[in-house]
């Protein structure tokens, strides 16, 4: 791990502070190998880069969004090997030789994803900006479902859940879409598992 020694703050501004700026704080670089969309990719990250801002910033996958960047929104959600995350919550550092699927390798302009066809059939937006998010999430949600993970409403925790109203708004909850599109959304949703999305 390559360490280079970076002032945080310029020595005017901390004596303005009332530190003394003798003492640089280090920032540490980390190289990071990350399979995104089927590439692997090699980075050179500072240590505290997101997985958000290593896509964004770093592999320019501008499809994952930054919404509230404390995890509440879902806007930047990605899939894990095959597992959704909220990419601002985690270091790029942290998976290291994982599989990132984003937005932008789910299918092609030729050949959508099951889940990105039923969006746009049943109109699962408005504005589009959680769509990234949402439909990722959706796709993670279906993969919990078919391993028979229960959530929070599941009422049998050894029966297999089905996709129920109140299971997919519950599973779904962590993504939030300010213009209200939640029952084109859920129709999408539903309509995409029907499909073996």
């Amino acid at each position: 791990m390559a360490t280079t020694i970076v002032p945080l703050i310029a020595p005017e501004a901390a004596r303005a502070e009332g530190c003394t700026p003798e003492e640089p704080a280090l920032r540490q670089s980390a190289k990071v190998s990350l399979t995104v969309n089927g590439k692997l990719h090699e980075l050179e990250l500072d240590t505290r880069t997101t997985l958000l801002d290593a896509l964004r910033e770093h592999l320019h996958l501008t499809g994952t969004k930054k919404g509230c960047d404390h995890g509440q929104c879902g806007a930047c959600t990605v899939l894990l090997n095959g597992r959704r995350i909220n990419a601002c919550l985690t270091l790029a550092v942290m998976h290291r030789h994982d599989r990132v699927t984003t937005i932008e390798g789910l299918g092609t302009a030729d050949r959508l994803h099951p889940m990105q066809a039923a969006f746009i059939e049943h109109d699962g937006f408005q504005c589009g900006y959680c769509t990234p998010g949402q439909i990722c999430s959706a796709i993670g949600m279906l993969g919990e479902l078919g391993e028979g993970i229960p959530s929070h409403v599941s009422a049998d925790l050894i029966a297999r859940p089905r996709l129920a109203p109140a299971e997919l708004r519950e599973r779904m909850s962590g993504n939030l879409c300010r213009c209200g599109a939640y029952s084109n959304i859920a129709d999408a949703i539903t309509d995409a598992a029907g499909s073996g999305a």
